[in-house]
């Protein structure tokens, strides 16, 4: 039973990532269009104090805004359809949108029907909502999770289904729709009379959250990082980001040239918001500590970094420190730590604890002395949103502050626990062993000789491969037999560590190259199935 919860969990993991992605995307354009419509930067750069470019930075951030707020349930309604989908996403994504139409006009006509309908004027606060035009009960992004989990649930089963008769052109997908409506008219009926009970339990875990203060920000900045491992830390930091359980807040954006006050939810939606109104801004948003989950990535790592390269074997200390500076170059810009956290985790484990209750810690600190930073990832998000919108909206560089401090920690800590327990940390290891991750050069040459025929065969064999996903860094296989894995052989593919799950999952680190060398992958597949 254990096991298999654990399954479901990963599985909905890897399904979020794919709506999840998008997101910070939509956070880089938020921060162009803050740039553009900054008065601050146009008394620094007065180019841009013109009509051309502050139309367009209102053009950008106000296209933005729906997404963040009425398209948000839908984008997570079609992203995990397509995640979740076992095969032909593409009609899971479209179905997936065509539910969540169907639902919310189900509802809506239910609701009027049994009378339940609040009037316009008495909208706030009823926890009735205007989605696309339609009134309905707020379910916010719950919505689009909760289609996103029943429509490829119901994919799955019936996409291979072929009718007879006269009905076999309902076969398919379109038996997929049919048994979808049918399923978001019941789903519309019993969420109005069940949801509003829901909501009042998580608006109750919100507030208790939101209340136990420093030790629920060091629970979610320790978790965050723990299970990296499993993967399960993409069902932690989402929720924070974009539902209220990472708080509310409203902020006042304009619409039609006017400025609208709107309520957002979730500290990313909440802080996106503001930026696309910069100057109506005093300070942000308190939620911004939810997306702290950077201030270790850009600084404090380094520390943990300088701590393997000085305990290091002396022969090795040229290779290991283009190894690193590697590291943490794809730690810093891009905020991909699995690098530089993977040279630790499995040779030495009481390592990546310690380096998740640092990186808890540093969270803790950036809430007790009231910051207001955005630092979600890398220095090159945490350049373009802070600087422009000023220390006082901000505080940004105590953020710097805590970084060293932690650096400086991170160092002694692992110094002290590698040289007293002989850890095999990079260039600790014995003679005859390789070190584990490879220099950025090693890692071009392997991945331009690496093929998808190679991968495979190191999977136990095409006969072996059961499904093929990725997230952002990572290669996520399903097998029959993860007995029949070549890990060695794997790490020859460019690889920075395999993680076998279970018996028949495992992932497979290639930092953000990922996506390349899935493609690789299905290519080879798709030509051995012809």
């Amino acid at each position: 039973m254990k096991k298999i919860i654990v399954n479901k969990l990963q599985e909905f993991a890897k399904g979020i990532f794919v709506p999840v992605l998008i997101l910070p995307i939509v956070g880089i354009l938020f921060a162009f269009a803050s740039i553009f419509t900054n008065s601050r930067v146009h008394n620094v750069l007065p180019f841009l104090n013109n009509s051309f470019f502050i139309d367009f930075g209102k053009i950008l951030g106000q296209s933005l805004i729906p997404i963040i707020g009425t398209y948000l349930g839908i984008l997570f309604a079609v992203g995990l359809s397509i995640g979740l989908a076992k095969k032909e996403k593409h009609h899971a994504a479209l179905v997936g949108m065509l539910s969540y139409f169907v639902f919310i006009h189900s509802m809506n006509t239910y609701m009027g029907i049994k009378k339940a309908l609040v009037s316009i004027d008495q909208l706030r606060g009823s926890g009735q909502t205007i989605l696309m035009g339609v009134q309905i009960i707020d379910m916010g992004i719950f919505l689009g999770i909760a289609i996103g989990i029943i429509v490829p649930f119901i994919h799955n089963k019936f996409i291979d289904k072929e009718l007879k008769g006269a009905f076999q052109i309902y076969g398919g997908p379109r038996l997929v729709f049919i048994i979808s409506a049918f399923a978001m008219i019941l789903f519309s009926v019993i969420a109005t009379y069940i949801w509003p009970t829901v909501q009042h339990g998580i608006n109750n875990i919100s507030t208790f959250i939101e209340n136990s203060g420093e030790i629920g920000v060091f629970t979610y900045g320790f978790l965050d990082r723990l299970l990296i491992p499993t993967g399960l830390h993409h069902l932690i930091y989402p929720t924070f980001l974009y539902t209220n359980f990472g708080g509310s807040e409203i902020v006042n954006v304009i619409k039609n040239g006017e400025v609208v006050p709107q309520l957002f939810e979730g500290a990313r939606n909440i802080y996106n918001a503001q930026l696309s109104n910069i100057d109506s801004v005093s300070q942000f948003t308190k939620y911004t500590v939810w997306d702290a989950r950077g201030i270790s990535k850009i600084l404090g790592l380094w520390g943990a970094a300088f701590a393997m390269y000085k305990t290091a074997n002396k022969e090795n200390k040229p290779k290991i420190k283009i190894i690193l500076l590697s590291a943490m170059g794809a730690s810093v810009l891009a905020g991909v730590t699995e690098p530089i956290e993977f040279s630790f985790l499995f040779t030495a484990p009481i390592l990546f604890v310690v380096h998740a209750i640092l990186s808890g810690l540093g969270m803790v600190a950036f809430s007790l002395l009231d910051l207001r930073s955005i630092v979600p990832n890398g220095i090159i998000d945490f350049i373009l949103i802070n600087i422009p919108a000023g220390i006082d909206r901000t505080g940004w560089p105590l953020v710097l502050v805590i970084g060293l401090v932690q650096a400086i920690i991170y160092y002694f800590a692992f110094k002290f626990l590698i040289e007293k327990f002989n850890l095999k940390t990079p260039g600790r290891e014995n003679s005859n062993e390789d070190v584990k991750l490879y220099s950025k050069k090693d890692y071009q040459n392997k991945k331009s000789e690496n093929t998808g025929k190679d991968i495979i065969d190191y999977l136990g064999g095409i006969n072996n491969v059961v499904k093929v996903e990725n997230c952002y860094t990572r290669l996520r296989v399903t097998v029959k037999d993860s007995h029949l894995i070549k890990e060695k052989e794997l790490l020859t593919t460019g690889a920075s560590n395999v993680i076998i799950i279970d018996k028949e999952n495992i992932q497979i680190v290639y930092g953000i190259n990922v996506r390349s060398v899935r493609n690789k992958v299905e290519d080879y597949l798709i030509t051995q199935t012809i």
